[in-house]
């Protein structure tokens, strides 16, 4: 189970797609303004995007991942499900279901609704999460039994990203793979727990995986609690003390850009994540 954890958290970074026309920085989130917003003009109208990862400790499969993701120029939406594989599902069958809608103008992404449904076999919960005039409201059933110490406060939840939206906009601040791309804090509040994504851009490096190969930009992804923990959960030393590197490559002509690879030193031997197919449909 300590394994499968930090992988969940790595999964949700895979919903790390989208096109830099559409996406802005989350600075200034404005919900009025992304409504009345005209279409961005962008190549094409629509796009679906479906991709599948594993994951692996050491050598071992312990995960499968799928992502989709459809964007307009003025609206997103994102599903991705995490199960547990291989030497994992010997010991813990978990089944994860993440879900993302929200609305894209110059003003940046704005989620409106961020839904997760985590299952195992001696439990279940779902976490609903909408976002009026700019404040996160989050509806857990089963309630959770602590909202940590000191819990989310208003203030912490204005403003924010849900995880799924926080990785969306992360590799599609700009165009292309240039130094500046990754750069920033990212606000993100999951429903119990406020964090901070800090990013920095680690360069590029030539890379292959089963779907894609080529010159990927690297961002490492600092993490950094803020509120919402109970001490059992709150991230050691030793967990901060490395970023999270994620490996975007670039497609459509250099509009949108994709995680192909994610690698974290959490748990036994750290956790790899790579892009097994990836599909693009414009239209």
């Amino acid at each position: 189970m300590m394994l499968l954890k930090p992988l969940a958290a790595c999964a949700l970074a895979m919903v790390a797609i989208s096109n830099p026309a559409y996406l802005a920085s989350p600075s200034s989130l404005n919900l009025d303004e992304l409504r009345s917003a005209p279409e961005i003009g962008v190549e094409s109208d629509h796009v679906q995007i479906t991709a599948r990862y594993s994951s692996t400790v050491l050598f071992f499969k312990v995960g499968d991942i799928s992502v989709t993701a459809d964007l307009t120029p003025t609206s997103y939406r994102a599903e991705t499900t995490i199960r547990a594989a291989g030497l994992a599902a010997l010991f813990a069958d978990i089944d994860i279901q993440a879900d993302v809608s929200g609305l894209l103008g110059p003003g940046g992404a704005a989620p409106e609704r961020y839904g997760l449904v985590n299952t195992t076999p001696s439990k279940s919960r779902s976490v609903e999460m909408r976002f009026p005039e700019g404040v996160a409201v989050a509806t857990a059933t089963p309630p959770f039994g602590s909202l940590g110490d000191p819990p989310a406060s208003e203030i912490d939840r204005t403003q924010v990203l849900d995880p799924m939206t926080a990785f969306f906009i992360l590799s599609g601040l700009v165009p292309g793979i240039a130094e500046a791309n990754c750069s920033g804090s990212l606000p993100v509040f999951d429903g119990k727990q406020r964090y901070e994504i800090r990013l920095r851009a680690a360069g590029t490096q030539r890379i292959r995986t089963e779907a894609w190969s080529g010159e990927a930009r690297i961002c490492e992804a600092w993490y950094f609690p803020v509120s919402g923990y109970d001490p059992e959960d709150y991230p050691t030393e030793r967990e901060m003390r490395y970023p999270l590197l994620i490996w975007l490559a670039t497609f459509a002509d250099n509009q949108i850009q994709i995680p192909v690879r994610i690698f974290t030193r959490a748990g036994l031997g750290g956790v790899t994540i790579e892009a097994r197919s990836i599909e693009l449909t414009e239209g």
